[in-house]
């Protein structure tokens, strides 16, 4: 009895003690938020880019776009996976929420006040639906392109409505030939 007793005390107290320990965490975590002098560390490109190369690579062998223009889009779009549509969302390519989503979503403003995100589990399932988004119809034009025609699909991206932003296909083609993303096509 007196064995059990000690036990429970023991874990009660480690219970407690990770509670305490997960609030402060989250009120750290706030403060940096807040913008106090506690970082959260921030991806720098070179960082996005070993990270997610491979997935790229994946969807570009699947889906025929190519890895770099999947790459700077996701650089471009997450600020290199450091945006709150990146960090709460798991949205790397800001795809917005279409009629035909059905799964989670998130909300922020953007081009309108609180403008409707898809959400998703992880930045994987982000990689796969922007490769099925731009299977649609709408950007049908760009698989006619070379998978080594980044210009190409940067341009076409612009002229098929992806992005608002009249400077986006400079953008992406300066990401690409500054980090060489040309070498995973």
């Amino acid at each position: 009895m007196r064995n059990s007793l000690v036990l429970m005390l023991l874990l009660m107290t480690a219970l407690s003690s990770c509670h305490s320990h997960r609030r402060a965490l989250r009120r750290q975590e706030a403060q940096c938020v807040e913008g106090s002098k506690h970082a959260i560390h921030k991806n720098s490109t070179e960082e996005y880019i070993a990270f997610y190369k491979n997935t790229a690579i994946r969807q570009m062998r699947k889906y025929g776009i190519p890895a770099s223009i999947i790459l700077a889009q996701g650089i471009l779009e997450s600020s290199n996976g450091n945006s709150d549509l990146a960090r709460y969302a798991n949205n790397h390519f800001g795809i917005k929420c279409t009629n035909e989503w059905n799964g989670k979503t998130y909300y922020k403003d953007d081009d309108k006040p609180d403008e409707c995100f898809r959400k998703y589990t992880d930045a994987d399932a982000s990689f796969r639906d922007h490769s099925e988004f731009l299977k649609r119809s709408k950007y049908a034009s760009l698989f006619n392109l070379k998978s080594t025609d980044y210009k190409g699909w940067a341009k076409g991206l612009k002229k098929c409505g992806y992005a608002t932003n009249p400077k986006y296909p400079e953008l992406l083609i300066n990401l690409i030939e500054r980090y060489k993303l040309q070498q995973y096509d």
